[in-house]
């Protein structure tokens, strides 16, 4: 099998593959496949081969698009990294995904330099980084593709702080955009507005599905609601990924087009005044669970369920299982609560060279989700909370274990606790509960200082409180809900 853009610039090369919101530019799949057959060559250049690991360290714009395809048309893994984390962060994701080259533009070019090692960095952009259009391009035999080849390997935060390497394959993929189909529709003229990040999979899964479909992806360099809302309206969306923060900043700026036939919501969950508000005001609205292991979706609701039976995600996608069980993994009937597990042709294949992880990852059920719910009589899934101790602040996942590893490296810093506490704009916000070491004084901003370079700064605390002591349950754990309620005092 050829790559997927190949397949569709042959099917209908006329059609219009790719929107530049910023400026209007528009290129057809024909002009999309030159395009990214020039960049392939470029990295063939650099000695890429079938079966390279890629790792791409940029925002969404059209020059990250293509690298998706080029990607594929070589044969490589792509490997999305995430350009707001600290460089350790970085430099630890590059070492885990044995990377053949790295790509970046001229924002993250001395991340990039910085945490590569002996990996080749060239960029998108000029500047003090070699150029890829430096290179002439090489030729090069495309890559064959199976549907149980990797195609992608994106890091999650896990529950352990330690880099996770999700490795999804082509057939993870095309399960879940055949699946998400089935769901949400598609239509000829559908334009999907990209926003999101490409380094989530939320924002991945647009530019893949909209080129197995044959419509067009409208893609913006970054969210501002008012200018995301214009280019919304201007360039006619039918459809667009968001999480809860960015829909609730958009819907406080203005009206969303009456072109909008669905919003899919995902990445933390809705809180339900903004649904409430959703349904006031006519918006399409489709709450969805899912998570990077899963390539997206698991289960989405359409806008009647949503609103009809507040709190649910809806039912679980084409092909995919959700089986509720109890401590001992047992399945439990509907409206009891448990763990949830999936199974499907979109769960992913493993972490990447880490058999211990995947092995623990998996049960006789499928794929444990460390998240709590339940099923109704319908069918209909509702996600509780986790079970896991993650924080989801703005759609990023974060792990206390790896903040509070970082806290306690701060010379006056004896003991911390991390918790997440409910923010109305972010969902949640970090916070932390530190016991000082001696008679030091400790304020948020020498907190925040400390992890300045070595988190992302989304990671970093918020809300800060400190404590002669821990609290501590009889069995010497830290209290969590004690710590929670004096972060809570803090707060007042």
């Amino acid at each position: 099998m050829r790559d997927w853009l190949a397949h569709r610039a042959a099917a209908s090369p006329d059609a219009t593959a790719i929107v530049a919101a910023d400026d209007g530019t528009e290129l057809t799949y024909a002009d999309l496949d030159v395009r990214v057959a020039e960049t392939a060559g470029r990295l063939a250049a650099l000695g890429l081969r079938e079966g390279d690991h890629l790792g791409v360290l940029m925002e969404t714009r059209l020059a990250s698009v293509r690298l998706v395809h080029a990607a594929m048309r070589l044969g490589c893994v792509l490997v999305p990294l995430n350009v707001r984390l600290a460089r350790p962060e970085l430099r630890s994701q590059v070492a885990t995904a044995d990377l053949a080259a790295l790509v970046c533009e001229a924002d993250t070019g001395a991340d990039a330099t910085a945490v590569a090692g002996d990996v080749p960095v060239v960029s998108v952009d000029d500047g003090s980084v070699p150029s890829l259009d430096g290179q002439e391009p090489a030729a090069f035999e495309p890559g064959a593709w199976d549907r149980a080849d990797p195609q992608v390997v994106l890091f999650t935060s896990g529950t352990t702080g330690d880099p996770k390497a999700v490795v999804l394959t082509m057939g993870n993929l095309l399960a879940s955009a055949t699946a998400s189909a089935f769901r949400l529709g598609v239509l000829p003229e559908d334009r999907w507005h990209l926003c999101l990040s490409t380094y989530h999979m939320g924002g991945l899964a647009p530019v893949l599905r909209s080129t197995l479909y044959g419509t067009t992806v409208v893609v913006e360099e970054g969210f501002d609601p008012e200018r995301t809302l214009a280019a919304l309206d201007e360039h006619g969306a039918t459809g667009v990924s968001l999480v809860p923060t960015m829909l609730k900043r958009l819907l406080a700026t203005g009206e969303l087009p009456d072109s909008l036939r669905f919003v899919l919501l995902g990445g933390a969950p809705a809180r339900d005044e903004l649904l409430a508000e959703c349904e006031r005001r006519g918006v399409p609205v489709y709450p969805t669970y899912g998570m990077t292991e899963t390539a997206s979706q698991v289960a989405t609701a359409s806008p009647a369920e949503a609103f009809d039976h507040d709190g649910t995600v809806g039912r679980p996608l084409l092909w995919t299982d959700v089986t509720v069980v109890d401590e001992s993994g047992d399945p439990l009937p509907p409206d009891e609560p448990g763990e949830l597990v999936v199974s499907g042709p979109t769960v992913m294949a493993g972490y990447y060279d880490d058999p211990g992880e995947t092995a623990a990852a998996f049960g006789e059920h499928g794929l444990h989700t460390g998240d709590v719910g339940y099923r109704d009589e319908a069918g209909r899934l509702w996600v509780l909370n986790r079970r896991s101790d993650r924080i989801v602040t703005g759609g990023e996942n974060v792990d206390p274990g790896e903040v509070v590893a970082t806290l306690r490296d701060h010379p006056d810093v004896a003991e911390a606790a991390v918790i997440g506490v409910e923010d109305e704009e972010w969902g949640e916000r970090v916070a932390a509960l530190v016991v000082p070491r001696g008679d030091a004084a400790l304020s948020l901003a020498d907190v925040r200082d400390h992890c300045d370079g070595r988190l992302a700064g989304y990671k970093h605390p918020r809300l800060l409180a400190t404590a002669e002591q821990l609290p501590r349950t009889a069995s010497g754990t830290v209290d969590r809900d004690a710590v929670r309620e004096r972060l809570r005092q803090e707060r007042c």
